[in-house]
């Protein structure tokens, strides 16, 4: 079931398209996304939030079938690893393709990946693809819990908003290493 407006998910959808930012809810907190294939779009977002291009972006998927030209392919128990946390508010750090582009890894071998439960995001993943998911607030600001709080920190340089409720997580997802299991970000 769509839980978007089929003009809501073709605003969308143009947008990314077009190479705009898009603001939509995620599990915890609003995010800021756009096209992880697209270098400027991504540039452009980094530049929007202040954000320094070392520290990596996060992808979100549908389904991990979405992911592989981004990843490896890890053992499978690290695998089973992440896939027993999905689709659901995880997200997991996989080593990075080697033609994973460099401003989704940053200084990194990695690159972090959650298949999202979330249903308007889920949704524009399953219409769209993978998208660059990052929280929408400035560097160093808490991220925004409400739409109001997105207009007034980015409004006009957004290419569309995606209204929708946020997933009822407290904070932004846990970020575990996918080889170790080991927690990186609470």
């Amino acid at each position: 079931m769509n839980t978007l407006p089929s003009w809501r998910r073709r605003q969308a959808v143009q947008a990314l398209s077009d190479g705009d930012i898009v603001a939509c809810p995620t599990e915890a907190v609003w995010g800021l996304s756009c096209d992880p294939l697209d270098r400027g779009a991504c540039l452009h977002l980094m530049d929007l939030k202040r954000r320094d291009w070392r520290k990596g972006l996060i992808l979100v998927a549908a389904e991990f079938e979405q992911l592989p030209l981004f990843v490896e392919l890890p053992s499978n128990n690290a695998m089973r690893r992440a896939t027993a946390t999905w689709p659901g508010p995880a997200t997991w750090v996989f080593p990075a393709a080697p033609d994973a582009p460099w401003w989704l890894t940053g200084d990194h071998d990695g690159i972090a990946v959650r298949v999202t439960a979330h249903p308007v995001l889920r949704e524009l993943c399953q219409a769209f693809g993978p998208l660059v998911s990052t929280s929408a607030n400035r560097s160093g600001r808490p991220p925004a819990r409400r739409i109001s709080e997105v207009r007034l920190q980015f409004g006009r340089e957004l290419g569309a908003i995606v209204p929708g409720a946020l997933g009822g997580l407290a904070k932004p997802t846990t970020i575990r290493d996918v080889m170790t299991g080991h927690i990186l970000r609470r």
